[in-house]
């Protein structure tokens, strides 16, 4: 029986290329990106919630500190977090992570710029 599927995509240097799978979010701005991609799942305060799973809370969390962390998380994904590293830009993500360090009862000042994402991919 002949074979019509024909080759499977390569994988990368990172794993299976599963670029193809994803698209961009077009949400501008922080706010906009929270409401848009982290309020399902870590509510419109920001306080988290626990049923089918559970969903930490961002107000007043002192893992923020250290903005790598939320960096990281964002990008590579934790646990039940899924990965957003192929459809948030470096400008969305430090958008994003900046938003959530500043508002919610967190006070982190020191802002996240594009590049510093860049340096976490």
């Amino acid at each position: 029986m002949a074979d019509t599927a024909g080759p499977a995509p390569k994988p990368d240097a990172h794993g299976p290329n599963i670029s193809g799978f994803f698209s961009p979010f077009p949400f501008q701005g922080g706010e906009a990106i929270y409401k848009g991609v982290c309020q399902g799942c870590h509510m419109a305060d920001a306080k988290g919630a626990v049923g089918a799973g559970m969903y930490p809370a961002l107000a007043k969390n002192e893992n923020l500190e250290t903005a790598a962390y939320p960096v990281g998380i964002v990008l590579k994904g934790q646990k039940a977090m899924p990965f957003f590293a192929l459809q948030l830009n470096d400008q969305q993500i430090a958008d994003v992570v900046n938003y959530v360090r500043t508002h919610f009862g967190n006070k982190y000042k020191d802002k996240v710029k594009p590049e510093d994402v860049k340096a976490l991919r």
